[in-house]
């Protein structure tokens, strides 16, 4: 009875103290990609990952701050830059390669998340000490992200599209955007913390890539840049019933598709470090290292 008690003592103590690392802060490195108007596959616009092309896809980076509420939930702060592009060249699609239109677009983003933790081993290996876990979570949050999409002249300079109200629009470059996706961390020595996420974000906005209703000029060379030579090269490949002329593209014509906004993929490599809080038991007894009075003492009295 006596080696059971000591067995049962020993695991709920290595629990517990396990249970104290409930905060991390670490970065992280990854791949982006986006849905929109520029760029794209075959045919007309498909939803999710099915229009996205790969060779569209560029970097991001990020820090976060997270903290365990409870065995299930977890709280999660992010500042993230990320580099977003399309480029109408690359797709097969014939109106988009007539259309001719490209962006890049770094968007600074800081968004809070809720942390649902669906599955969880408290001791990976089997060892016994309780030194290494595995959590598998799903997130969902809100978000604030600063965009200013650019386009690429002939000459190849950037120009920012923003402030040329390129479709007659004034947008704001600050947008919110709810992010939902699932995510994995594996604890390594108590201190440590690797993992994966996958995120989506979907936005309030069609202008990431400055790109949603009409024309409103004339080629122009930046919001307007396909001319007839571009056209007839893009009909080469094209059958008679699809060839297209300068007409679909001219100042009141159909430039991109308003009716879906804009979102955006993450997939990101997590690296953390774990901070070992002090449980109640160290605080009551230790409480005067914090700055606070420390457990009272009953007086004594001198016994003559």
């Amino acid at each position: 009875m006596r080696k059971l008690f000591f067995i049962s003592f020993f695991i709920a103590s290595s629990l517990g103290g396990y249970s104290q690392y409930l905060t991390d802060y670490g970065f992280s490195v990854g791949a982006s990609n986006y849905l929109g108007d520029i760029g794209g596959g075959d045919g007309t616009r498909k939803d999710f990952v099915l229009d996205m092309k790969f060779n569209a896809t560029r970097w991001n980076l990020g820090g976060f701050y997270r903290y365990r509420v409870s065995p299930k939930i977890g709280v999660k702060a992010t500042l993230n830059y990320i580099r977003l592009s399309g480029d109408d060249a690359n797709t097969t699609n014939g109106p988009r390669r007539a259309r001719n239109l490209n962006f890049k677009n770094d968007i600074y983003e800081l968004a809070v998340l809720g942390e649902f933790y669906i599955y969880k081993v408290n001791d990976v290996g089997g060892t016994g000490r309780y030194t290494s876990d595995f959590n598998l979570y799903l997130f969902a949050g809100a978000g604030l992200f600063y965009s200013n999409p650019k386009g690429q002249t002939a000459n190849g300079e950037w120009v920012a599209l923003q402030p040329l109200q390129t479709e007659g629009v004034s947008y704001s470059k600050f947008n919110f955007a709810i992010p939902t996706g699932i995510g994995f961390y594996y604890t390594i020595n108590r201190k440590y913390r690797l993992g994966m996420e996958i995120g989506w974000r979907t936005t309030f906005t069609d202008y990431i890539d400055d790109v949603s209703d009409r024309y409103v000029t004339n080629y122009d060379g930046i919001s307007n840049k396909t001319n007839q030579a571009h056209i007839n090269a893009v009909n080469q490949d094209l059958s008679d019933e699809e060839k297209l002329k300068l007409t679909n593209f001219i100042a009141g014509s159909k430039r991109g598709d308003p009716s879906h906004n804009d979102s955006y993929l993450t997939a990101t490599v997590n690296f953390s470090w774990a901070i070992r809080s002090k449980s109640k038991y160290y605080k009551a007894r230790n409480g005067w290292v914090l700055g606070k009075k420390g457990p009272k003492r009953r007086k004594s009295r001198a016994k003559f």
